[in-house]
């Protein structure tokens, strides 16, 4: 039954799925957000941000008129760092528990392809994290609100700037899942963590090869620069600390190029994830 649903399931993953297919897809989606908000590491990253946003009232209130800035900085910061944690090391638990706990085989042993249990995985963590985000974002709107005791230019650009952290999420949850398509966990949460870090500094690679002399150095940074995404372009934290939100054409270019990663990464996690032997 795995040869003749697998591979063709797993190459079409990112395509619209048929109406039988959508369905197992949803199911699967379904299923992992229960799994997801059941998991008590997701409540105590909410509310850990949530009580740093409160924490934010007193750092600010040492900072005179700079509070409701050091509000918006430090709730996205914290949004953004805790909620790329949630994305690697959950994506990467997405695959490696079905594997440990063997339920995988009995998913398998059903009309169900593999790229329909990847996408259905990568969408349920997505719905996870859109309902994570917009609570850590409720959180700090409602502190930005009660420090500066009634409405601020603020909360206009907190919200964009929160949508394009979950963008940047959702990626991470695309790179989580291609590694633990292939590797184990530990190596997927290292590797999902390098690409956060050097994702942030995409853009500045591309000029650091003018500070080599060695062609595989330059080889090296030019190759990253192309193979990684620019997550620098979703994080705009400092400028919607200073009342700057993004236009609506940089929202919709930063849409569009979360989307084409998405489907390049959950694409190549297919690819690879039919050819994985499980025996």
């Amino acid at each position: 039954m795995l040869a003749t649903t697998d591979t063709p399931m797993a190459i079409g993953a990112v395509a619209p799925p048929a109406p039988s297919s959508r369905r197992r897809v949803t199911a699967i989606a379904r299923n992992t957000f229960r799994e997801a908000v059941r998991d008590r590491v997701l409540y105590n990253l909410v509310l850990f941000v949530l009580v740093l946003s409160v924490s934010a009232i007193f750092l600010g209130a040492a900072s005179a008129s700079q509070d409701a800035k050091i509000i918006v900085d430090l709730g996205l910061s914290a949004m953004l760092l805790f909620g790329a944690f949630i994305a690697i090391f959950v994506g990467v638990g997405l695959v490696w528990k079905e594997i440990e706990r063997r339920t995988l085989y009995a998913i398998f042993a059903k009309p169900v392809g593999r790229g329909e249990f990847l996408l259905g995985k990568y969408l349920g963590l997505c719905l996870t994290l859109a309902v994570n985000v917009a609570v850590m974002g409720a959180g700090v709107t409602v502190v930005l609100l009660y420090v500066v005791r009634g409405t601020t230019p603020l909360v206009a650009a907190l919200w964009p700037t929160v949508a394009l952290i979950y963008l940047e999420l959702t990626i991470l949850t695309g790179v989580a899942l291609l590694f633990s398509s292939f590797s184990s966990p530990v190596f997927s949460a290292f590797a999902s963590l390098a690409v956060f870090v050097i994702g942030h500094f995409t853009a500045d690679l591309k000029g650091f090869t003018t500070l080599f002399d060695a062609a595989a150095a330059r080889g090296l940074l030019l190759g990253l620069y192309y193979a990684l995404p620019n997550l620098s372009t979703f994080s705009l934290v400092t400028p919607a600390a200073h009342g700057i939100a993004p236009p609506a054409t940089y929202l919709a270019g930063a849409l569009a190029y979360a989307v084409a990663w998405d489907v390049a990464l959950l694409a190549a996690a297919a690819l690879l994830f039919a050819r994985r032997d499980f025996k």
